[in-house]
């Protein structure tokens, strides 16, 4: 449903909710529904103060923001940090001998089915079910 055909009071408390992300995060966590919250809002208004436990400071939401850019700059020091430990000639070799090692079952199944191609079919004789 678009916001154009809601009544102007709940678009007014969906404007009230993106002002307040703890809010969200609460009933989210708390599996409950917005309609406590949207009475409360109504009998109290926007301007009680049991609403300011819900709203982000500014110095909050810096700090938050900071911290997982830090968090991602650790990350990719670690990647790199990571890839600057391969050794090339190492993975190389690896690879080369994971190659001869896939030759050689090819090789194997080659020879399995070549054995069985070379083997005579048996011929099957009917088999004859007795009544007594």
């Amino acid at each position: 449903m678009s916001d154009t055909n809601l009544h102007p009071s709940i678009q007014a408390f969906r404007q009230f909710v993106q002002q307040h992300p703890k809010l969200i995060r609460e009933v989210r966590q708390n599996q409950t529904g917005w309609q406590p919250y949207y009475e409360k809002w109504v009998l109290l208004g926007e301007e009680d103060p049991s609403w300011q436990a819900y709203k982000e400071n500014e110095e909050q939401t810096g700090r938050a923001d900071a911290e997982s850019q830090e968090a991602g700059k650790e990350m990719f020091n670690k990647v790199m940090g990571m890839a600057n430990q391969f050794d090339l000639e190492k993975l190389q070799g690896h690879i080369h001998q994971l190659n001869g090692a896939l030759d050689n079952i090819k090789q194997l199944i080659a020879q399995y089915q070549g054995v069985k191609q070379q083997l005579p079919a048996k011929k099957q004789a009917p088999t004859f079910f007795h009544r007594d």
